[in-house]
């Protein structure tokens, strides 16, 4: 009885339609925070790139637990910019920008592969790859809001 009771309200209530990055009606997308993802990805790979053996027999543990929390945070950062580069992709454009950016599949396309294998390796270069990417698409999305925003790196 109590279920009849809310499905007949909630037909009778009018539900409009709404756009969002997140299935919230916000509508507010910036490639900013992809951006930062991105360079904690390159930035822990050049960390681990720097990490040295451990000295002694002593800072073996020591030197483990350093190397699986930076590849942690590698795989994680990676995972962060590859959700945000598919809310972009999948929610901000629209096939009307196809028409300005044909290659706007194929950009995000590789973006998110280099995202997987940012994860799975410690390959500086496609660290390296995988932030000029998400530059294009930084000045794909700002081109489509017709402004000029500049690529600014934290690091």
């Amino acid at each position: 009885m109590l279920r009849s009771a809310l499905s007949a309200i909630v037909r009778s209530l009018p539900a409009s339609t709404v756009e969002a990055h997140c299935d919230g009606p916000c509508g507010v997308y910036d490639p900013a925070s992809t951006r930062v993802h991105a360079e904690a990805v390159l930035a822990m790979t050049k960390k681990l790139k720097a990490l040295e053996a451990p000295a002694s027999a002593g800072d073996h543990h020591a030197g483990l637990n350093t190397f699986a929390r930076f590849v942690a945070v590698k795989e994680d950062e990676a995972q962060k910019t590859k959700k945000e580069l598919l809310i972009l992709w999948t929610d901000y454009f629209k096939p009307e920008h196809l028409a300005t950016f044909p290659d706007l599949h194929d950009t995000f396309w590789k973006a998110a592969k280099l995202c997987s294998a940012c994860k799975v390796h410690i390959d500086q270069g496609k660290a390296e790859e995988l932030l000029a990417a998400v530059e294009k698409i930084h000045g794909m999305f700002w081109q489509s809001k017709g402004r000029s925003d500049a690529w600014v790196t934290a690091s």
